[in-house]
Parts: structure tokens; C-alpha cells; sequence
């Protein structure tokens, strides 16, 4: 549930305040904020970051993404945290930033033919187990967990899937109920739809025979890439609470920490 705030190069941007928690306490507002990368920020985003006033910021991106991207543009001096969910064998993952930079996608010709949704969704179940998936989004949430890093600013590239998957392990720790947390996860597409179709609009132009259907799952969020994840904490876990505890090595302590940061 967004502020009173939006930032022009990050539409998707949000402050997760106000959803309902655990015992019925709503998460704090101005306290957790998804964004994607914030090297598009405008001028005029800035002093809306400004006053947001991010205590730390993490980036969930690999090096390689990182060196190929706008620099963060930020304000004030906030703690910057780099955790990075990568994985060389997944080809999507500079797939995607490929896109959203406007590169050649010559080279990703056999992902689209073995069907990019699918490739999602296999993204979506490695979160679950693999290494540097389980990692840092351990990692992120025992920070969110600390009161001097809030507010707490986190991204990835696009700031949706990565993103996505990180808020919904942070709002199931805080008790938010599954419908609520689907809901917030697909309004990606909702506050995207305009950068969407400007991108696609640019890929057309330099790429006339351009499959779009091939694209779109990349640029989109979708409910079976989010059960893709559901499925594989209960096929590894049984439980997203287990998974918390042994996916992701929450310890009690650490839970309770979190809720007490950001539950009112």
C-alpha cells in the first residue's frame, strides 16, 4: 500500500505500510519500501527519496548487472548492503537486464524457444533453494529486523521478481495472510503498464521481427511464477514456516525481532 509518494523512475516502488500483520497490527508505514534499481530516478525524484530518508539500501543484483547499469542515485548516506540472488545458470537473469537496457537479445533466442514463462518459473522455485537465493534473502530479512536500518530500501534490477519473492518472505514473517500478500506482488503489472509498453514499443523499432509474446514474460509478473514458489516450499519444506526457519535459518528470535521493528 503506497504513500502519498511516487517516484517518476521507479514507478513500481512501494511502501508495504499498512498491510495487516500478525494479530491484526498493521506494518508500520515509511519503514519497508521495494523499489527496482534507482539509477532512472529523476531529479525530481530525489528529494522524494530525500524525505523517505533510507537508513540502508540493499541490492539484491550481481556484480555483472551492477557494472552494466545506471549507478544508484541516492540521497543522505545510507548504509548500502549488496546481497546478491544470482544464478549464471539461469539465463534470465541477464535476459531481463538485457531488456530493461536495451540490448541485443539475439543471443537469448534459445530461451524463447524453450518458453520464457516457464524459464520464470523456474526462477521462482530456485529462490527457494538455491544457495545465494536462500542467502540473501536471509540476509536481507535479519537486517530488516534491525532497527537501525530502517527504513529499509531494497532492490533488484527490475524490482519484481527478485523484489517480489523477498517481499513475500518478509510479509508471511509478519503475518500478512496469503491473499494480501498475492495481491500486492501482481501490482506490479498495474504501475508498469506504461513503462512496459514504452519498452516494448523501443524494441519493436530497433527490432522490426521482434517476438513480443517472447518479451512480455520478462517485463510482467504472474500468478503461476509466484505458485511456481508457493509449490516448491511445500514440495522442499512443507510450510512456508518451515522454510523460514530451515530454508532460510530464522531463528524465533529473529521473527519476533521483525515484527516488533515493523508491526505497529
Amino acid at each position: 500500500m503506497s504513500g502519498d509518494w511516487e517516484l517518476v523512475g521507479a514507478p513500481n516502488a512501494r511502501d508495504l505500510g499498512g498491510l495487516v500483520g500478525a494479530d491484526g497490527r498493521r506494518v508500520r508505514p515509511g519503514r519497508l519500501i521495494r523499489t527496482p534499481a534507482l539509477g532512472r530516478l529523476t531529479d525530481e525524484d530525489l528529494p522524494v527519496l530525500g524525505k523517505l530518508a533510507p537508513a540502508c539500501v540493499v541490492d539484491l543484483r550481481d556484480h555483472s548487472e551492477i557494472g552494466v547499469a545506471p549507478p544508484d542515485r541516492l540521497v543522505g548516506d545510507p548504509r548500502l548492503v549488496h546481497l546478491p540472488v544470482h544464478d549464471p545458470e539461469h539465463p534470465v537473469f541477464t535476459y531481463v537486464s538485457a531488456v530493461l537496457l536495451g540490448h541485443d537479445l539475439g543471443a537469448y533466442a534459445e530461451l524463447a524457444r524453450q518458453g520464457t514463462p516457464a524459464a520464470m518459473a523456474a526462477i521462482y522455485r530456485w529462490f527457494v533453494t538455491g544457495e545465494s537465493a536462500r542467502s540473501g534473502f536471509a540476509g536481507a530479512v535479519r537486517l530488516a529486523a534491525r532497527a537501525e536500518n530502517l527504513p529499509l530500501v531494497y532492490h533488484c534490477s527490475a524490482g519484481k521478481d527478485r523484489t517480489g519473492w523477498l517481499t513475500v518472505i518478509l510479509l508471511t514473517a509478519l503475518g500478512v495472510d496469503e491473499a494480501s500478500v498475492r495481491a500486492e506482488y501482481l501490482r506490479n503489472n498495474q504501475l508498469t503498464a506504461s513503462l512496459r509498453a514504452v519498452i516494448v514499443e523501443a524494441m519493436r523499432r530497433r527490432q522490426p521481427e521482434l517476438d513480443v509474446e517472447a518479451v512480455l514474460p520478462v517485463l510482467e509478473v504472474r500468478p503461476e511464477y509466484l505458485d511456481a514458489g508457493y509449490d516448491e516450499v511445500r514440495r522442499v519444506h512443507g510450510s512456508f514456516e518451515a522454510y523460514l526457519r530451515d530454508g532460510l535459518g530464522l531463528t524465533d528470535d529473529v521473527i519476533a525481532a521483525l515484527r516488533e521493528q515493523l508491526l505497529e
